[in-house]
């Protein structure tokens, strides 16, 4: 009996080392890639995807990783997740949203369009929409819409970030100042719980505040994973757009919030939205 108690024993002390050893290399992963799926992790490590996501919810209770749909992110309010991450993250849900948002925009409507894989996915969603007149600082974006010659797109000026082929910077302020568009479509990085919308980049926020004083309706794109998610810079409160579209339906706070302020909320599954 007493044999059997001390293999029990030893035999817990090494599946809890080989956890332990576990976690490190996922945070070690995380750390160098930015961004790792839950199915990458489950094959470098021969475990099944549940354990996995058991290490993810773990880790993220531990602060040391954020818990995104399909894998893992850091959890930093000064640095974003790299742009090639970002581009997988949440990706049928950016989907989602961008179509919703593309059946709001009229044919032959003036829009600015700004810095963003969501906001890349709009663009994606709007291409064959006619006469539409476009303002970008995103050269991701520019690229998409060319491919509709109906569309005349317009590349705001400034310094180009390498990373994310974003434009930002004084020169860029000045020339969307020039315009007053029927929509403003902006993103974020986080939606903090008093309605704050954060983001890393203090250079893209002030573009971002140009954007929405110069558009008639600001429609803002969010997916799930930006509620609660922490940044260092303000961009402005919730409060001062005009909707929300988001795949899943916030916290009933945040819900009050939107409704008291006139905001009008946008919901895939709520608005027979199918893949």
């Amino acid at each position: 009996m007493s044999g059997n108690k001390k293999n029990a024993n030893n035999s817990g002390k090494v599946r809890g080392k080989s956890v332990l050893l576990r976690h490190r290399k996922i945070v070690e992963l995380v750390k160098s890639l930015g961004f790792v799926s839950i199915e990458s992790l489950s094959k470098n490590f021969s475990v099944t995807p549940q354990t996995i996501r058991r290490d993810i919810n773990e880790l993220t209770e531990a602060g040391q990783l954020r818990r995104y749909h399909g894998g893992a992110g850091l959890p930093s309010s000064v640095e974003n997740v790299a742009y090639t991450a970002r581009k997988v993250i949440c990706l049928p849900e950016k989907r989602r949203i961008a179509r919703l948002l593309a059946k709001q925009i009229p044919d032959y409507a003036s829009l600015f369009i700004d810095i963003g894989t969501t906001t890349e996915e709009v663009a994606n969603a709007l291409i064959h929409h006619k006469g539409l007149r476009i303002i970008t600082n995103n050269l991701n974006v520019a690229t998409i819409l060319s491919e509709n010659e109906n569309f005349e797109v317009i590349v705001a000026g400034g310094v180009l970030r390498s990373r994310d082929r974003g434009i930002t910077g004084k020169a860029t302020i000045d020339f969307i100042q020039q315009f007053k568009v029927d929509f403003g479509v902006i993103s974020v990085s986080g939606i903090d719980s008093d309605g704050c919308l954060l983001d890393f980049d203090y250079r893209e926020v002030r573009v971002g505040q140009t954007i929405i004083s110069n558009s008639r309706k600001v429609f803002l794109v969010a997916d799930h994973t930006k509620f609660g998610r922490e940044a260092m810079v303000r961009l402005c409160n919730i409060r001062e757009i005009d909707a929300l579209f988001t795949d899943r339906r916030p916290q009933p706070s945040m819900s009050k919030m939107l409704s008291e302020a006139d905001v009008t909320l946008h919901v895939p599954n709520e608005e027979s939205d199918v893949d």
